[in-house]
């Protein structure tokens, strides 16, 4: 069985596959890559039984009829966090509550720096997407360092190469030399549905729905939550 997902929730998946085989579920061979490569792979008809994405991504793959209808399952919730280099030896888990107060707190933060990190895929556009609808595109713009595909967000800032991150709190907790302030607040909040469905091409459809179902179960949604996700 081959499954193909983001990078956002690979550690998760992997996790996830693992314990699908224990009770005795077909093994699964995933491959992680970016979104929006993932995407077009599918789009392309890549021999992938499973595609864990974005909702909104897998939404428009079954509307291109590359997805087995009503097989669109929503799996977890994941928040954008906020993040800034340090000396420390990986970041902690989970932080409590928001990194700013309010949207004003949070501009007022991007103004104050020259390198602003973020991701590719639905949270960097998200990112992107509100920072124009604040009209500071102009102001910003310059300063936006966007991840290389498959790069964490965090590792420009443990390089240096920006001094404040956005990326899914999944993706930040347990990086080495960054310190997770929080997530993003409410009125600036980036929430992202990934979810899951058979692939058109899938070999063995039942087996891709039985495992389908085991990534919205009771185990699955307390293995997200260790993983810093939010089940849905």
């Amino acid at each position: 069985m081959k499954a193909i997902s983001s990078m956002a929730t690979r550690h998760l998946l992997g996790d996830l596959f693992a314990a699908a085989g224990d009770a005795g579920l077909p093994h699964v061979e995933l491959t992680a890559v970016g979104g929006v490569d993932a995407a077009e792979r599918v789009a392309a008809g890549a021999p992938f039984d499973l595609v864990i994405l974005a909702d909104d991504a897998l939404r428009r793959l079954a509307a291109d009829g590359h997805i087995v209808a009503g097989t669109v399952a929503p799996l977890v919730l994941s928040q954008v966090a906020v993040a800034v280099p340090s000396e420390s030896v990986a970041s902690a888990g989970r932080p409590e509550g928001a990194a700013f107060a309010d949207a004003d707190e949070l501009r007022a933060a991007l103004r104050a720096v020259d390198r602003i990190g973020y991701s590719t895929g639905p949270s960097g556009t998200a990112l992107v997407r509100m920072i124009t609808a604040w009209g500071l595109a102009e102001e910003l713009g310059p300063r936006l360092v966007q991840a290389r595909p498959g790069v964490p967000v965090a590792t420009l800032l443990a390089h240096g190469e920006a001094e404040i991150g956005f990326q899914q709190l999944s993706e930040l907790v347990g990086q080495p030399g960054v310190r997770i302030l929080g997530v993003l607040p409410d009125d600036a909040a980036i929430d992202t549905v990934f979810a899951g469905a058979v692939t058109t091409t899938s070999t063995d459809p039942p087996g891709a729905r039985a495992l389908l179902a085991f990534l919205s179960s009771a185990e699955a949604a307390a293995l997200a939550s260790t993983h810093s996700f939010t089940p849905v």
